[in-house]
């Protein structure tokens, strides 16, 4: 037997309870290997509990529980740093019919993917608001600024799922009477740790853009397209806040990037 068939085999034993190949019976029979099993989902199970905390708090641990042995028996770790665990969780609760009484808790999974994913990005100088001043008008027209690499940012359509995520993340009531809205989030992580703040929906398309490789002439329209009247100071006030939460990256070759 090829030690890639032997490999195959017994991770498809560690995932499933299902019936195994004959040559396997030996092996699955051991008393340790029940025990070796038990333990790589529990790992799976805690692991997913740790990378989606707002969606425990929302649901509760046995809730949670429940859906996490579902999510493990269709989707199990691919990759040993289990940090990464859950890449498709939130996918998978806006599809879990026993979600359905929450519908934003799909969108409330996103953000702690964020959060994960804003915390594991790699480092990068964020660009600096002396550069884009120095810039001519023509020249910073035509500049791509990419967004910065742990820059993470979505748009909640049907609800507000960054109030909910944001008051639950920093300890706080959950107002009965929140505005039934859509919303905008920006996790960015400027000085080491991540921070989250609400991000208009301009926001999102001058971003989308810069993420597209487009230069900022490009993204300010769509931002202004974005924004209801194309109101300027809109954009003035969008460039600040990106700048100042880290949310774009130097390029390269940019002078004092901060």
């Amino acid at each position: 037997m090829q030690l890639s068939a032997f490999q195959d085999g017994f991770c498809a034993a560690l995932r499933t309870a299902a019936p195994t190949p004959a040559w396997m019976d030996a092996l699955c029979a051991q008393p340790g290997f029940a025990v070796y099993r038990n333990s790589g989902r529990k790992a799976a199970l805690d692991a997913l509990r740790a990378n989606y905390p707002t969606v425990v708090q929302l649901v509760g641990e046995d809730w949670f529980c429940g859906a996490a042995q579902t999510y493990l028996a269709v989707q199990p770790p691919a990759d040993g740093r289990l940090m990464h665990y859950g890449v498709g969780f939130a996918a998978f609760l806006a599809r879990f019919a026993p979600a359905a009484e929450l519908p934003y808790l799909s969108d409330v999974a996103r953000l702690d993917r964020a959060w994960t994913e804003a915390h594991l990005a790699a480092d990068a100088p964020p660009l600096a608001a002396s550069w884009l001043a120095r810039q001519p008008p023509e020249a910073l027209g035509a500049a791509r600024i990419a967004p910065h690499p742990a820059a993470r940012w979505l748009w909640c359509h049907e609800h507000p799922a960054y109030s909910i995520w944001q008051r639950h993340r920093e300890g706080l009531a959950v107002d009965t009477a929140l505005p039934w809205q859509a919303e905008g989030a920006l996790l960015t992580r400027p000085s080491g740790a991540v921070q989250w703040c609400a991000l208009p929906r301009a926001g999102v398309a001058f971003l989308d853009v810069c993420a597209a490789g487009q230069p900022l002439a490009e993204a300010a329209e769509s931002a202004l397209a974005a924004t209801p009247g194309g109101a300027g100071e809109t954009l003035a006030q969008l460039t600040a806040l990106l700048l100042s939460s880290g949310a774009l990256c130097a390029p390269t070759g940019a002078e004092d990037p901060v």
